[in-house]
This record gives C-alpha cells, structure tokens and sequence, in this order.
C-alpha cells in the first residue's frame, strides 16, 4: 500500500433524537447562524421545527437560505456568501442531504474569500480559511457530513466540478436514521447507488498489498447489498434506515481509501453528463459504472474477479477471468435494476446529439482517472455504451 496520513476532524453524532445537540455544539462557534436547506421537504416533516426550537433555545440569531438544487448551483453559494458577509454570520447550519451540505462548504469557504466563490471550486483560488460549519443530515448518499468535498454546478457555463479543502470539514454531523424516512423510494435508491460508487471508485485501484481496504470496501457493499431491498420495500423501518445511513458515511468519510489512490473517472464523466441535462448524480452513475467497467475490464482483471466472487458470489469453476469478471458486472446491473436505478442515458431522453458536448466538458482538464487513464476515445465510447 502506500504511504498515507488520516485525520478527520468531523465529530459523527450518530442516533435517534440527536438533534438536541445542537443546543451544545453550536454555541461553541457562534450564535449568528446561516440556516441552509433545499426545496421544504425539512418544513413538511417537522425536522424546521425541531431545528428552530433547539437554536431559539440557545438564542440564536437565525439568517435562513432555503432553495438549495439537486445540483448546488454557484448562484446559491453566491447568495449564501452575500448574506454571510452582509450579517456578519459566525456558523453555518446545513439541514439537508449532500447537496445542502456542498452548496454550505461552499459557502463557508466564500465568504473568507475576497473574490467569486466560482474561483474556488476551479481551483484559481485556494482556500486559506472558511467559516465553521456542521450539518443535520437528512439522507444517506453522498459521505458529505464527514469529508471535505464538494460539487459545485455553474449552470450559465454548463460546467460541474468536484473540490475541496480541509478547512471546509463539518465541525460536527447529526445523522438520526428518523430524519431519512420521508425520503422517498427514488431518492433513496439514488441514495444507495451513490454510496456505493464511492465505494466502487475506491476499490479500483492499481495499488498491491490492500487485502484489508479491500475486505472493508467488500463489507460496505456487502452490507448495502444485503439491507437495500429490504429498505426499499419498507422505507420507515429503522433499523435498515439505520444500516443504509451508517454505509454511506462509512463509504466515504476516508476510512476506506487509506493507502490507496482510487480512481474517480466514473465521477468525473456523470459531473459532464448533468452539467449539461442537470440529472440526478447517482442516475448517471447507475448508468455509467457498469460501462465504465466493461471498457477498463482489463486493466487489472483480476480487480474484477476478484470483486464478482467475493460480494456478488459468482462461482469461478470452470470460467475464465473475463466470464468471471462480466458476471459480476451484470450482477452488478441486475442489482441496481432491481432496485428501479436507470440503465440507459435514455431514460433521461439524453441522445446523440450532446455526446460531443459532453465529452468535451469531461475532457476539460485533460485526461483523468488513477485506474486507467481515460483519453477523449475513452470518453466517448463509454458515453455511447451508456445511450
């Protein structure tokens, strides 16, 4: 493996009714606070109210900034930015699922900063400080509530990138299993693809002696395999809420890619693909993966197999390398499908005639990917696999 350093500053305050903490976690950074969430949904199920009463408790001087996209758009971190400087805010509170949370780093890193927050997310300006922030999540998907990333969309430019800094990390998550039940069955389906993608983008790598992040990303997806039908045919069941909510920190909080350099151009290809039709992440990720491991199969084959027999239980006698590997590729298809997951660019009514387009946006930093470096062919052809 390689040599590496870990440290994640993020207190994980995980359990049913932990909202409560909130009257002792955010007095420790300040008490005007910069309220962010999405489209209501916090509204609709009582989650405000729990919020409001615990931050009216410690005297709070509450700005809020509702309205946050599927796809956090730069125009909302500018807004964000503009009421912190404006206010003079001290903390940032996001109350909602990833997005929420990506849009709120951003947030927090721009309002330290002199210029366009834009500068930030395309790495022409480096985050030297941020405002603190912690986060109340809301749905198991994206690891956000316990790493420093972000993705940022500028829908004027039709770019999507992915960023980050270790001044953005939340000082503190609250994740109760609770807050995910009104998630609805599509949500949470795009919820368990994305999480294990990230799982995915971190076991495909090209580094040796790993049998113990590879046993640990096996168990993640295991796990998720094993709890996700259950979940989807009984959303309130706390238990599986629970399991599903705890994979998806777990996936990429940084545990799982301690000494190795995962690959992430499945990631890099999806940010292209709804920074031009503006898709839900985990559908062009249920898309893509399956296409991006057929055409980078053998790079490392035994990658492949490896991953077919020991979580998909493909038998081997009798197959070769390639017949093992594709097996546990179509498994890997038949799975998703089976929760309702989307297989074809298609199902978005995405054809031909933006795959150019499309491309290029991918190809905007040059190649990329730690597995298999991908060139524009590359792209291409695992964007005409995926229509």
């Amino acid at each position: 493996m390689q040599n590496f350093a870990y440290r994640n500053p993020t207190k994980l305050i995980f359990g049913k009714d932990q909202v409560k903490e909130l009257r002792n976690e955010v007095p420790q950074y300040g008490k005007k606070v910069l309220l962010v969430y999405g489209g209501g949904s916090i509204k609709k199920n009582g989650l405000y109210d729990k919020v409001m009463a615990e931050l009216n408790e410690i005297g709070a001087e509450v700005h809020e900034l509702p309205g946050v996209e599927p796809n956090p758009r730069i125009s909302t971190v500018r807004k964000g930015v503009e009421i912190c400087k404006n206010e003079g805010i001290e903390f940032l509170l996001a109350v909602g699922g990833g997005s929420v949370i990506d849009c709120t780093k951003a947030i927090a890193a721009g309002a330290k900063y002199d210029g366009d927050a834009w500068d930030i997310v395309i790495k022409k300006a480096e985050v030297k400080d941020a405002l603190p922030l912690g986060t109340v999540l809301t749905l198991a998907a994206t690891g956000s509530e316990m790493n420093p990333g972000s993705v940022i969309t500028n829908w004027e430019t039709k770019e999507k990138y992915g960023w980050g800094s270790p001044y953005v990390y939340p000082k503190f998550s609250i994740l109760d299993p609770v807050n995910t039940f009104t998630v609805p069955k599509d949500q949470t389906i795009y919820g368990i693809v994305d999480m294990m993608s990230h799982v995915f983008e971190q076991y495909f790598h090209q580094t040796t002696n790993t049998e113990l992040q590879d046993r640990m990303c096996e168990a993640v997806l295991k796990t998720v395999i094993e709890t996700a039908p259950k979940l989807i045919h009984n959303l309130e069941n706390y238990e599986y809420r629970e399991t599903i909510l705890y994979s998806g920190t777990i996936a990429l909080n940084g545990y799982l890619q301690m000494g190795v350099r995962g690959d992430w151009a499945t990631h890099n290809i999806e940010h292209a693909v709804s920074a031009v039709h503006d898709i839900p992440h985990a559908g062009g990720l249920a898309i893509l993966f399956p296409n991006w491991m057929r055409h980078t199969l053998h790079e490392r084959i035994d990658r492949f197999t490896q991953l077919a027999v020991r979580v998909w239980g493909v038998n081997p006698e009798g197959k070769s390398d390639e017949e093992i590997a594709l097996e546990g590729i179509n498994k890997l298809r038949e799975f998703w499908t089976s929760l309702g997951a989307p297989t074809r660019l298609a199902d978005y009514n995405i054809d031909e005639s933006t795959l150019e387009i499309m491309a290029d946006k991918a190809m905007a930093n040059g190649e990329f990917g730690n597995f298999k470096k991908l060139n524009r062919d590359d792209v291409v052809a695992i964007l005409k696999a995926s229509l």
